[in-house]
C-alpha cells in the first residue's frame, strides 16, 4: 500500500521554552524528519553596541549585563579589561582576587542553568530543581558582594565596584566542599543513566575542523577534543597563578557537550578554591583612574573565556569620555551558526537536544 506525504512547515518559538528564549527555527518537515530549518533571530534586540556610543564607559557597564544574564560577571569584565588595555592600567592584586572570584562563581551558576535546563528540554524536571538549588546559593554571595542576584554592574575600569563584606572568603569557602558533593549527586541521578544518554549520545555531532571552520568556541569547540581556553592558552588577569585542568571530549557530540560543562564546574571549583586561598587579606580594590575615563586615541580588542565561549570586545577611541565605535564577540551568536547544518536530517526530538546541547543565551545571540 503506497503512502502519501505531505509537506509541513512548523514553527518552533520564538516563545517556546527549549528554544532558551526568543529563538524561532521554521521546520521543513517530512512527518517528524527535519528536511530544512531556518534560525530567525533579532526579538530580543536592544542595540547594545550602537547605544555605547553615547554612553560613558562606566555607563556601559550595565548593559552587558544584559547581554549573557546567566554569567554577567564575565561581560562586566570584558569590556572593562578592554579600557584598561588601551590605558595601561595596573590593576590591584585584591581587585583581580575579587573579579577572579565572581567570574568563576558566575560562571558555576552558568552551567547549573545548562545542566539543569538541558535535563528538562529531556523530560526530566527533578535535576533542573537541585541546580537551581544551589545555583540560588552562589547568587547569594554575589548578592553579598555587590548588592544585585543577575545584573551586577560590579566590575569598574581599575578595579570593582565594592570590597567583599567580612566573612564573605570564608562563606565562598565553606561553598566549595558543597557544590562538589553535589556535582557527584548531579552525576549519580543523570550521568549514567541509560535513558538520558540514549537520548543525547551521537546526536547532533560535529569535528574538530568544522567547530573551527564555524569559530565555534568554549565547552562547544572542547567538546572535539581540542583543549583550547584563554584562561590557559592566553591567560589574563592573574588566571596563571591557578592550577586546573581543561576538560575536553572525544566526539563533539551532545553527550560531551554536557560531560565538558560538567567536568569545567569542578574546575572552577579548584580556581575558587586557590582564590580564596591566595585572597590578599588587605589592599585596595581601586586602581588610581580619573573621574572621567577617556581612553587615549587608538583601538584595541581583548577576549575572554565566558561561560559558553570566547568573549571579545572592540572598542575604538578618539579619545573622547565615549567610545567612537564598540563590537562584541558573543560567543552564542557565533556557536549557533552551525546548529542548521546539524539538525537538517534528523527527527525533531533530536533537535531539541541539540540546541539545548549549545547552550545558548538569547542576550549574547541578539546583542
Amino acid at each position: 500500500m503506497a503512502y502519501k506525504t505531505e509537506e509541513l512547515l512548523l514553527n518552533v518559538g520564538p516563545q517556546h521554552p527549549s528554544t532558551h528564549g526568543v529563538f524561532r527555527v521554521v521546520l521543513k518537515l517530512d512527518g517528524e524528519i527535519i528536511k530544512e530549518a531556518t534560525p530567525v533571530i533579532g526579538y530580543l534586540h536592544r542595540g547594545t553596541e550602537k547605544l555605547a556610543e553615547d554612553l560613558q564607559y562606566t555607563q556601559i557597564i550595565p548593559y552587558t549585563d544584559r547581554m549573557d544574564y546567566l554569567s554577567a560577571m564575565t561581560n562586566n569584565y570584558t569590556v572593562v579589561h578592554t579600557v584598561e588595555t588601551m590605558m595601561g592600567l595596573e590593576i590591584p592584586e585584591r581587585a583581580e582576587y575579587l573579579r577572579v572570584l565572581a567570574m568563576e562563581l558566575g560562571r558555576v551558576a552558568s552551567h547549573l542553568i545548562a545542566f539543569g535546563t538541558f535535563l528538562m528540554d529531556m523530560g526530566a524536571t527533578s535535576p533542573f530543581m537541585y541546580a537551581v538549588r544551589e545555583r540560588e546559593m552562589i547568587l547569594n554571595l554575589l548578592n553579598e558582594l555587590c548588592g544585585a542576584r543577575i545584573t551586577f554592574n560590579y566590575m569598574r575600569v581599575g578595579g570593582v565596584k565594592w570590597d567583599a563584606p567580612d566573612g564573605w572568603i570564608e562563606k565562598v569557602k565553606e561553598f566549595v566542599p558543597y557544590m562538589r558533593e553535589k556535582a557527584k549527586g548531579y552525576h549519580n541521578l543523570v550521568t549514567g543513566n541509560e535513558i538520558f544518554q540514549s537520548r543525547v549520545k551521537g546526536i547532533g555531532k560535529f569535528t574538530k575542523e568544522e567547530a573551527i571552520a564555524y569559530s565555534l568556541s568554549g565547552t562547544n569547540l572542547r567538546s572535539t577534543g581540542l583543549k583550547w581556553d584563554l584562561r590557559k592558552d592566553e591567560p589574563y588577569s592573574i588566571y596563571d597563578r591557578f592550577d586546573f585542568d581543561v576538560p575536553v571530549g572525544e566526539n563533539g557530540d551532545a553527550f560531551d557537550r554536557y560531560m565538558c560543562r560538567m567536568l569545567e564546574v569542578e574546575e572552577c571549583l579548584k580556581i575558587i578554591e586557590q582564590a580564596c586561598e591566595q585572597f590578599p587579606s588587605e589592599g585596595p580594590i581601586m586602581a588610581k583612574v580619573p573621574k572621567i575615563i577617556k581612553a587615549p586615541v587608538g583601538e584595541a580588542f581583548t577576549r575572554i573565556e565566558g561561560a559558553r565561549g570566547e568573549i571579545g570586545c572592540y572598542i575604538y577611541s578618539d579619545g573622547k569620555k565615549e567610545p567612537y565605535r564598540l563590537k562584541f564577540r558573543r560567543p552564542s551568536f557565533y556557536n549557533l551558526q552551525i546548529f542548521k547544518k546539524l539538525v537538517e536530517g534528523q527527527n525533531i526530538s533530536d533537535m531539541v537536544a541539540i540546541l539545548a546541547s549549545f547552550d545558548i543565551v538569547l542576550g549574547e545571540v541578539d546583542g
